[in-house]
């Protein structure tokens, strides 16, 4: 795919991909958002709406607004609206699901979800300075502390007691934690993070220091195959994460925990059976390829943890690196004249699918915007 005609990335994103992105997803006649898009990139007009598409345009847009792109916040506002309304229940509880009329399609409360719906809490609150969306996220924190508290530490699935536990949601949680405790003086949201840090590094990392995607009630592997599933993906988003999290509360166990994730998930990407330099979907403790395709959102973590080396470690391997795998990103997923994206690719290097996944947009933007920051935007690609 080709990439952007000139090598100033910032402008790419905060004139074309976003904007772009403001003119396909928000119609202020279409209640919510969308959440797939043609390969031609138009609307895959239905009624189904999620909390998760919903919450993570909710924060593309803020940080849009953020980056002063026009029209960014008028988007944001139009899902905030729709999500503390038609994806809120009258109990207060968030649908999984619903109509774009509001009637609940999937009413189980998931943790995912509602650690996204923090996330863009935490954005929109940034991005507007208005106070009913921290309320809001205080409501939120509540239920999860009151309802899907687990008695083994971190939480509950949903309200279903889905099996298996994942790390995953509580990731996303420290994340949004992150995002509230820069718009928020409530130390609850530090607090919360320093636990959900504490239990990662007690409970879901192995002995070989791994981070382990799927748990049994105590936190044990779960049996089989999926308990041997380590991301590289997960790897690299956990290091980006602790990175900050020893930026917002000195914890010097943060950064050391960044290392040894940062290194297991470089292993997989420098491997000689990994010719192709993107990050693999699926790996066992040993770094045995279990999955070879390659998704999107893997990348884009890569380039958030290669970032982080960079502004924390002044790492000049990874300023390199960063380059590089830049250039793959938009090669072999992204078209900059479209801001559009293939999602995954198969073990060949074969796109799997075509259809656009809305839902990917958060992970694009904030890596982008990452690198922006971090290298004042002078990467070439």
């Amino acid at each position: 795919m080709a990439a952007p005609a000139r090598n100033d990335l910032l402008a790419w994103l905060t004139e074309s991909l976003l904007p772009g992105w403001i003119a396909r997803a928000y119609d202020p006649a279409r209640p919510g958002f969308v959440e797939y898009l043609t390969p031609d990139g138009k609307p895959e007009l239905g009624a189904l709406r999620t909390t998760l598409v919903t919450a993570r345009l909710t924060y593309v847009f803020s940080h849009a607004h953020l980056l002063g792109v026009p029209g960014a916040l008028a988007a944001a506002r139009h899902g905030f609206a729709f999500l503390t309304g038609a994806c809120r229940r009258p109990d207060g509880r968030f649908s999984h699901s619903c109509t774009a009329q509001g009637e609940p399609v999937d009413g189980r409360s998931d943790f995912y979800d509602l650690a996204f719906v923090l996330f863009a809490l935490g954005w929109f609150a940034k991005a507007t300075g208005e106070t009913d969306a921290l309320a809001i996220a205080g409501e939120v924190m509540d239920f999860l502390d009151g309802e899907l508290t687990h008695p083994g530490g971190g939480y509950r699935e949903d309200t279903l007691g889905t099996q298996p536990r994942r790390q995953n949601p509580h990731m996303h949680l420290l994340e949004a934690c992150h995002a509230l405790a820069t718009a928020s003086p409530d130390p609850r949201w530090l607090a919360t993070a320093d636990r959900l840090v504490r239990l990662m590094r007690e409970r879901m990392l192995d002995a070989g220091g791994t981070l382990g995607e799927f748990f049994s009630e105590d936190w044990t592997a779960f049996p089989g195959p999926r308990g041997l599933i380590r991301e590289p993906g997960h790897h690299f988003e956990w290091t980006w994460l602790l990175y900050h999290h020893e930026r917002l509360t000195g914890s010097g166990e943060a950064r050391d925990t960044a290392r040894k994730l940062h290194a297991f998930g470089q292993r997989q990407v420098d491997a000689a059976v990994n010719p192709s330099r993107l990050v693999v979907n699926e790996i066992d403790p040993a770094g045995r390829v279990v999955n070879g395709a390659t998704l999107l959102w893997p990348q884009t973590e890569y380039l958030k943890a290669l970032v982080a080396r960079i502004e924390f470690e002044g790492d000049d391997a990874a300023a390199a690196r960063l380059e590089q795998h830049l250039c793959l990103v938009f090669r072999h997923f992204v078209d900059a004249r479209s801001g559009l994206w293939v999602n995954q690719l198969d073990d060949q290097g074969r796109p799997m699918s075509e259809r656009v996944p809305v839902r990917v947009l958060y992970h694009l933007v904030l890596a982008l915007a990452e690198v922006c920051r971090v290298t004042k935007d002078d990467m070439a690609f």
